[in-house]
């Protein structure tokens, strides 16, 4: 940047970047006829045609790397426009451009810049407004269920006592969906954080913090998890908690679509160069048409498990959004109803 700050401070070049490079490239293209005036002129002795030919080719191959070099620096705005945006998008960072230069690339620096802010804080206030029409839509969801627990204490007849365990249900469900719509908007924002650099997850290290979520429910249903260690660790561009979260999750809607008294299956192991997850069952299944609805936000295919576990139908969707924001891929398979089912990540090497 220091070489397009110095350039820009010269008065013809101040307002156009092309400029600038036509200005370096032109004082490149005459440093060898300078150098070989200075040459001839200066030279004591006498010169013969060989010697200005070899000094000629040697001037001119310095004077296009100088001047390669000198370009290169020129476009470091353009660079680090592109990674300011490029860091923006893959992990919200907010980056400080310079905004005080008039050329072309300095007004791409500072519509960047401004497109960046703008679009951070449109963000806040929309998950702000949010969350704060979710908090009145409790409230007005809180109102009937109250009146209704007021009557169900009342000695009413069993129709009034029906509709008002109907009132209660219904604004029960109510919250759950706003509970978890607050939730996918918490999620999401800490994904599109997510910190991208690469760092060695140690697996069998994860392990203790999956069992103590889930061991309550394991038991519950009798269910063992098998677990397979055929690759120990491996460097990951994925925080270790989103995995555990991740895995949290697949497990749970493993335990939750299987039978009592069977088996889950963890596996973490090598394909061809790539670092590969499973979590498979052998519970109720789904069949090939319903692959793409699982992973949709409030699938239609949330489904009651089979010990009637209530579903929020965004778990699998948060799954995939952590995976691919992390340079991975979800994947779900299954042979049908009733045959099990596996869910791959795959990381590629």
């Amino acid at each position: 940047m220091n070489l397009y700050h110095n350039l820009s401070q010269i008065g013809f070049l101040k307002k156009s970047y092309a400029l600038k490079f036509l200005f370096v490239a032109f004082i490149g293209i005459h440093i060898p006829l300078i150098g070989i005036l200075f040459f001839v002129l200066y030279s004591h002795n006498t010169i013969s045609p060989t010697s200005i030919l070899i000094f000629s080719l040697i001037m001119t191959l310095l004077a296009a790397i100088i001047t390669l070099l000198v370009l290169n620096q020129l476009i470091k705005p353009i660079a680090i426009a592109s990674q300011s945006l490029e860091e923006y998008r893959d992990s919200r960072k907010l980056s400080v451009l310079p905004t005080d230069y008039s050329d072309e690339a300095g007004l791409l620096m500072y519509n960047i810049q401004e497109s960046i802010l703008d679009t951070e804080n449109f963000i806040n206030e929309k998950q702000d407004l949010i969350y704060m029409l979710s908090h009145d839509l409790k409230n007005f969801a809180g109102n009937p269920q109250v009146l209704a627990k007021l009557i169900l204490l009342e000695n009413t007849t069993e129709s009034v006592e029906y509709l008002a365990k109907l009132i209660c249900e219904s604004t029960n469900l109510q919250f759950k969906y706003i509970e978890n719509f607050i939730k996918l908007l918490k999620e999401q924002d800490k994904v599109a954080k997510g910190n991208q650099e690469t760092k060695m997850i140690a697996f069998s290290s994860i392990l203790p913090f999956i069992n103590d979520q889930l061991e309550q429910r394991l038991l519950d249903k009798r269910i063992n998890l098998s677990v397979s260690f055929e690759i120990v660790e491996a460097k990951l561009k994925i925080d270790e908690g989103l995995l555990i979260q991740v895995l949290v999750n697949l497990i749970s809607n493993a335990i939750k679509f299987s039978h009592l008294d069977s088996e889950i299956k963890l596996r973490f192991f090598i394909e061809k160069t790539d670092i590969v997850i499973t979590v498979s069952d052998n519970g109720i299944g789904f069949s090939q048409n319903q692959i793409e609805e699982l992973f949709k936000k409030f699938s239609k295919m949330s489904r009651v498990g089979t010990a009637n576990e209530a579903s929020t139908g965004i778990g699998l969707y948060l799954c995939k959004k952590i995976i691919e924001k992390n340079k991975g891929k979800l994947s779900a398979t299954s042979e049908g109803k009733n045959k099990g089912a596996e869910f791959k990540i795959v990381f590629e090497s």
